[in-house]
């Protein structure tokens, strides 16, 4: 099997055990890309001869008996928006070409500290909004890789990098797992430090990360978490044990409170009948929860407060070169324009409450289950609705992608679990048992869960949060 096949995980303990070194690795990852990135598109820079000294950096580093970290030698993507010292870093617009950063952003520093391998800068959309980038599908070319983290979730998903990181301000880590068939993770906000990297909006801006599977972006998660100085919205708390906790066997079988949302009427036939599968497949361990009408200004609320964000934070681009942005994002800026003050209060104060509302779910349920997405990922021409990750983002929960499902054309469904703010370990654990538990399968999930233990609760098999 080639080495570029491995996920992070594997990769790492290759090369920590001597199996094989990071120069073999990356030359196997750049011979991959060579053969598939003229298709692909993954890459907004990418610096083979860097790349190997590198990797041979790391060997000569293992090879002298010096502490070596837990991604040593491993190669990662860099979504383009945040800052590399020796890279380039462009944002996706004409208007930064050439820009080339003096240091690195905190997440791609704790990268450097842990061993990685920079591997090279992936493809994010134009300042990380909608509109598209140049890369397209893994699975289907005339698909989008959906956005913004666009070439992270393709360079993943195409067998380039092990493992990469991107960003979420809506939908822009769980939807292009979803669409790519790759596992994506959004830590809850203020977990990941983002000093360093693009601000869109400091209340709804999220650091994530892409694998192969969950050990992989819990390794990669817990490399990140921490508290910087420089980030207003990380803490000075103990680093959770991501990996530990994740490849642990749950005390009891999880349950799942199956969310349609609001928005469960933009779901395609596709995700409606893959997800009745699901559930099905589940039994005992699933019941539907219905979110009450307190919900149901999410979506707006959201707007209000990236609009206004994105306005402030790209003003000085759009006060020197509005003419040259995309007619989608120059529109957003313009808009944040002119949204109330009152209304943009309003917006940030309901986070808190409608967290509270879903308490009692989280005390009953280990996760939300819900789509990632509509549907598989559309043609290229848009990077399809982050609708089904709206809520989340705005609540600052954490979220995971699992590539569990395809459909009918073979392009990959995802399905996301949501967890309580705070308890990320707790839904990687879970995500973890449900991919043992139901597998990738093809269309639909069609294996049986074994029995979850627990019965429902009389009258339990819809509840309604308010």
């Amino acid at each position: 099997m080639s080495l570029a096949a491995l996920g992070l995980t594997e990769a790492a303990a290759g090369i920590r055990d001597g199996r094989f070194s990071s120069v073999e690795l990356v030359a196997d990852c750049l011979k991959r890309i060579d053969e598939v990135d003229r298709e692909v598109e993954a890459w907004a820079f990418l610096d083979r001869e860097h790349a190997m000294r590198q990797a041979l950096a790391a060997d000569d580093h293992r090879k002298q008996g010096k502490a070596t970290g837990p991604l040593h030698g491993v190669p990662v993507g860099i979504k383009d928006i945040f800052d590399t010292g020796d890279m380039p870093t462009e944002f996706g617009s004409d208007l930064w070409t050439g820009r080339t950063p003096r240091r690195d952003a905190a997440a791609v520093a704790r990268l450097r500290a842990a061993g990685a391998v920079i591997l090279g800068k992936t493809v994010t959309t134009e300042y990380a909004y909608y509109n598209p980038g140049k890369t397209r599908n893994p699975h289907n070319p005339d698909h989008t890789p959906g956005g913004s983290s666009s070439g992270s979730a393709a360079a993943v998903a195409a067998l380039m990098a092990p493992g990469a990181i991107g960003s979420q301000t809506n939908g822009s880590v769980i939807r292009p797992a979803a669409f790519c068939g790759v596992v994506g993770f959004k830590p809850t906000h203020g977990l990941i430090p983002r000093s360093g990297a693009l601000e869109l909006s400091r209340t709804l801006d999220h650091v994530g990360v892409f694998g192969r599977s969950v050990e992989d972006v819990a390794l990669l998660a817990e490399i990140l978490v921490g508290f910087d100085q420089e980030d207003p919205d990380t803490r000075p708390v103990a680093c959770p044990p991501f990996s530990t906790v994740a490849a642990s066997e749950p005390p009891l079988p999880p349950r799942f409170a199956f969310a349609r949302s609001p928005v469960w009427g933009q779901a395609e036939p596709v995700t409606r009948d893959a997800f009745a599968e699901l559930v099905e497949a589940l039994g005992d361990a699933s019941n539907e929860v219905e979110l009450g009408p307190s919900f149901d200004k999410v979506v707006d609320m959201h707007r209000i407060i990236m609009e206004v964000d994105m306005a402030h934070n790209l003003r000085r681009d759009y006060q020197r070169g509005g003419d040259r942005l995309s007619t989608r994002l120059r529109q957003a800026i313009e808009r944040g324009r002119t949204h109330l003050a009152v209304d943009y209060c309003n917006a940030l104060a309901g986070i808190a409450p409608l967290n509270q509302a879903l308490d009692h779910i989280f005390d009953e349920f280990d996760a939300v289950l819900t789509p990632a997405a509509p549907g598989e990922a559309p043609g290229i021409e848009t990077t399809g609705n982050p609708i089904f990750c709206t809520l989340w983002t705005y609540l600052g929960v954490p979220a995971i992608s699992l590539p569990l499902m395809s459909s009918e054309t073979g392009l990959p469904l995802g399905v996301q679990l949501v967890g309580r703010r705070g308890n990320d370990a707790r839904l990687l654990r879970t995500a973890h048992w449900l991919v043992r538990t139901i597998g990738w399968t093809g269309r639909g999930t069609r294996r049986k869960v074994p029995s979850a233990g627990a019965k429902s609760a009389p009258g339990a098999e819809r509840r309604k949060v308010r």
